[in-house]
């Protein structure tokens, strides 16, 4: 008898997910932010900021990869699963992942600018654990990048 073994991927593989999501908003003009849920080592949702294209300035990668891992999972708790993103979320985006009461959010870079940790006080759930700085470097270059040549 074969037992069936499943790949066990790091945090940088799921962040390069993201990133790849990223790259789809950059190549669209929109903010480069992109978005995985991870729900027992399988990817059951993927997203990517779109405020331009629906102009719906909710359209961000985070909550577009809430609802699609609900429709996915059919129900609207993700307690089991993570968030992979590029950018730190921001205070809409955290309070929306309160509500999911998402199990863990990744993210690559920090955003100094908008990012929920800028509010002072706790946004996340009480059981949602949090990491940061997971490709940095690749997450920050690539918004970078964007908005200098937004600027030129």
């Amino acid at each position: 008898m074969s037992i069936k073994t499943y790949p066990i991927f790091s945090p940088e593989y799921y962040m390069n997910e993201a990133l790849k999501e990223a790259q789809k908003a950059y190549d669209r003009d929109e903010v480069p932010v992109g978005a995985v849920v991870v729900c027992n080592r399988t990817i059951i949702a993927r997203a990517h900021n779109l405020t331009e294209t629906l102009n719906d300035a909710t359209a961000h990668a985070e909550m577009q990869a809430f609802t699609a891992a609900a429709g996915y999972l059919g129900g609207k708790y993700l307690d089991e699963c993570t968030l992979f993103v590029t950018l730190e979320p921001c205070v809409m985006c955290a309070g929306a992942a309160f509500w999911t009461q998402l199990g863990g959010i990744i993210y690559g870079t920090s955003d100094e600018k908008r990012g929920y940790l800028l509010a002072g006080y706790p946004l996340l759930h009480p059981k949602t654990q949090v990491a940061s700085g997971v490709l940095a470097e690749e997450c920050s270059l690539l918004l970078k990048n964007f908005f200098k040549n937004k600027r030129s």
